[in-house]
């Protein structure tokens, strides 16, 4: 006889957890534990093959249309890049699961049969590195894995945890099975790595749209992948991060890569990623700074930025745009009364 696969939901619906459960040991140490070791047996379905785009000799990329995890993409969020190099390949970011990282694999399988033979992670944030998990179960555990220490700290802390929970609540358990691998190395601004045809440079400028975020500059290529300091057609999460920081980072990066292709964790790639997160966050930063200046409250900030031209041209075609503008703008009055103060 055929069983379906198992998985979390199925295993709710067969009733399996009130025939060997009491309602008073749901919140007991021991069930915690049980249901820990749960989600690492069963697994979520996998995730439909994507065909990776070349962007340029040496780099690919498997291109996410969506922006937001969901249920249907099981999580598939994240732009998967990676560049094949003479000594095997390398990732550049893994993706957001253990499924879409096997995803990955099976694709670049498909160009090469050389072995991945390094990770590196933009930042903290876990759909760009909680795919991890398939790369060391594919090439062992001794697989490097690089992160700027800020990001190697918290991917082993509370963010690692935290991102591992969210994509499974977010995907209704599609991401389930997926385990926390941590970075093993880390990396500072200005290392570089030799890969024989290609050498790997590291960017970081402080804090952008993390503390921690790391660019890596395939010199070869004139490519540079930015992670999420830039995205394309969507709107970067900047709980973590700073507006003027982003700036910065942006402004250091093109005078210091000098690229002609910039690769954002999220939309297209091309020579244009940065000009356009560029002027969409100047004009929602730079019209709450005036409104904090003219002693304008929160509300009048939001309609001015509404009305810049910078951001009124970007809504329509920008992911989660009216989902999240207003908390963004939020993000940078506080940043702006902080600048101004």
């Amino acid at each position: 006889m055929t069983h379906p696969p198992c998985n979390r939901r199925r295993f709710l619906q067969l009733g399996l957890g009130s025939a060997v459960i009491g309602a008073g040991t749901l919140s007991s140490p021991g069930f915690r534990a049980f249901a820990s070791d749960l989600g690492d047996f069963i697994v979520g379905p996998p995730v439909p093959d994507i065909v990776p785009e070349q962007l340029s000799e040496h780099v690919w990329m498997i291109y996410s249309k969506d922006g937001f995890p969901t249920p249907e993409n099981r999580g598939m969020m994240c732009n998967i890049t990676f560049a094949i190099t003479e000594k095997g390949v390398v990732m550049l970011d893994s993706g957001g699961s253990l499924q879409i990282g096997q995803m990955a694999i099976r694709q670049i399988r498909t160009l090469t049969d050389k072995p991945v033979v390094a990770i590196f992670v933009s930042h903290y944030h876990g759909d760009h590195w909680l795919a991890n998990h398939a790369f060391v179960e594919a090439y062992g555990t001794d697989l490097p894995i690089y992160a700027h220490p800020v990001s190697k700290t918290e991917i082993g802390g509370v963010q690692g945890s935290m991102w591992r929970t969210l994509m499974e609540q977010w995907t209704n358990q599609a991401t389930a099975g997926t385990r926390i691998v941590p970075p093993n190395r880390t990396v500072q601004h200005g290392d570089s790595f030799d890969f024989g045809d290609v050498t790997l440079r590291i960017h970081h400028y402080g804090t952008a749209h993390t503390p921690g975020d790391i660019c890596m500059e395939i010199v070869e290529d004139s490519l540079t992948y930015v992670g999420d300091v830039a995205m394309d057609r969507r709107i970067a999460n900047m709980d973590d991060g700073s507006y003027v920081g982003t700036f910065h980072y942006m402004d250091q990066l093109e005078a210091r890569a000098g690229s002609k292709i910039w690769v954002p964790g999220h939309g297209h790639a091309g020579p244009d990623v940065l000009n356009w997160n560029r002027e969409l966050f100047a004009g929602i930063y730079e019209n709450c700074l005036q409104a904090v200046a003219d002693m304008k409250s929160m509300e009048e900030a939001r309609e001015m930025v509404l009305q810049d031209p910078r951001v009124a041209s970007r809504a329509a075609d920008t992911l989660g745009f009216d989902g999240n503008i207003g908390k963004y703008i939020s993000l940078a009055y506080l940043e702006a009364e902080r600048e101004a103060f």
